[in-house]
């Protein structure tokens, strides 16, 4: 997501300056309402989000992240904790003491630390913006205000644990089709360098014309041969300028769009945005969160800027006064079964239960298609390999078999 630069007044009057990562101006808005600060002027910026306090700004490539089991871990065992009635202070020490990490260590710490100053749980948490995201933060905040705190550190562990789910699928179920389209371009590469330049001399005591399929083989493997350091630095060129590219607000956005519509995964992408955004929302309504929050909070989830823009383009449209459903229907990306069940939540009143049934309606949906995904690419993978040996074969035989014919006719 971008980052934004803030500046903000606190209860004392003070300014406040610094830069924080949201889906919009209006997401990091509400976030710095949570911290208490009055916000004065929030824009986009290339800036990085500053380290938390107590966190080392030194480069150190070795240095140990807060990483997602972490997270994890720390909400499970927080919950407990603080239902068998452990003050949060004493819960902290306790968790500092089993964590395994040391920058888990570190982080849990600088809570303490915080929350002996004076300051409120989440305000604490906010300290560390690359460990407790703005959703993480919004929930705990939530938590605070109604006193239900141990039920929201297990919703945030069950969304957590969804999140993990959906990633470790995706990973599982790209690992073949990778493995194949990495082995395939292994083997153009190897045939182009060393297998076709030893038919070439082959070829070449023929002394007859060749077929065009031949040489459009000898003339591809030359080109290799010769330019393969100018074809390798254009590729690592691309590598790096896409990752540039994708780095900035407005690439990412478009990449993000783009990756929508792509044939099989864009489909995938776009469920697991409505699971995310769905599971979520009804998350943040059941746990008593406004509802202009709760849509604030969802767009952080998504994993997808252009579709959480849409949702903030949602938050926006009831807040001067639409409906839910006339909301999502502006937004242009809800599929007519999510739009049929915010029309029902809405009139019934029950629209966290409708979001929740959404939310898992989706998720077994792209257990599914992830399930299925190596059986949907395997085809496309067939006939990708079948042409290029066909064109090897026939750019390989057809001279021989010339060579043949020409010799049983003599």
């Amino acid at each position: 997501m971008p980052n934004f630069a803030y500046k903000g007044r606190n209860a004392g009057g003070q300014l406040v300056e610094g830069v924080l990562e949201g889906a919009s101006a209006g997401a990091v808005a509400d976030l710095l309402a949570g911290q208490g600060l009055m916000p004065v002027e929030i824009k986009e910026t290339r800036k990085a989000v500053a380290a938390g306090a107590g966190q080392s700004d030194g480069i150190n490539l070795f240095k140990p992240k807060v990483g997602h089991i972490d997270l994890l871990l720390f909400s499970r065992q927080l919950h407990t904790l603080l239902k068998a009635g452990v003050p949060i202070m004493r819960a902290l020490a306790g968790l500092q003491e089993s964590a395994v990490n040391p920058a888990m260590k570190q982080t849990i710490q600088d809570v303490r630390d915080s929350l002996e100053a004076g300051r409120e749980l989440s305000v604490s948490l906010a300290r560390h913006p690359k460990v407790f995201s703005p959703f993480y933060i919004s929930m705990v905040r939530v938590g605070e205000a109604t006193g239900l705190l141990e039920e929201i550190f297990l919703r945030l562990f069950e969304h957590l644990e969804f999140e993990r789910f959906m990633r470790e699928q995706v990973k599982s179920a790209l690992r073949y089709p990778l493995f194949v389209v990495l082995a395939m371009a292994a083997a153009i590469v190897v045939i182009n360098l060393f297998v076709i330049p030893a038919f070439a001399k082959v070829f070449q005591g023929f002394g007859a014309d060749l077929p065009l399929m031949t040489k459009l083989l000898l003339g591809f493997s030359n080109f290799m041969i010769e330019w393969w350091p100018a074809m390798l630095a254009a590729l690592v060129a691309s590598i790096l300028g896409f990752r540039s590219w994708v780095a900035t607000p407005k690439g990412r956005y478009d990449w993000e769009a783009i990756a929508l519509r792509i044939p099989i995964a864009g489909k995938i992408l776009h469920k697991a945005a409505l699971a995310r955004f769905a599971r979520s929302f009804a998350l943040g309504a059941r746990s008593g969160v406004p509802l202009m929050q709760a849509l604030a909070n969802s767009a952080q989830t998504v994993d997808n800027s252009y579709i959480a823009k849409r949702i903030e383009g949602m938050r926006d449209s009831v807040e001067r006064g639409e409906s839910v459903l006339r909301a999502a229907i502006s937004a242009g990306f809800f599929t007519p079964v999510v739009l049929q069940m915010v029309a029902v939540g809405e009139e019934s009143g029950a629209l966290d239960d409708m979001m929740e049934e959404v939310g898992q309606m989706y998720q077994r949906e792209v257990e599914y298609e992830l399930k299925t995904l190596g059986a949907q690419i395997e085809p496309i993978l067939i006939v990708t390999l079948g042409i290029l040996v066909l064109i090897l074969a026939l750019g390989v035989f057809l001279p021989m078999w010339d060579l043949g014919k020409v010799a049983i006719k003599r």
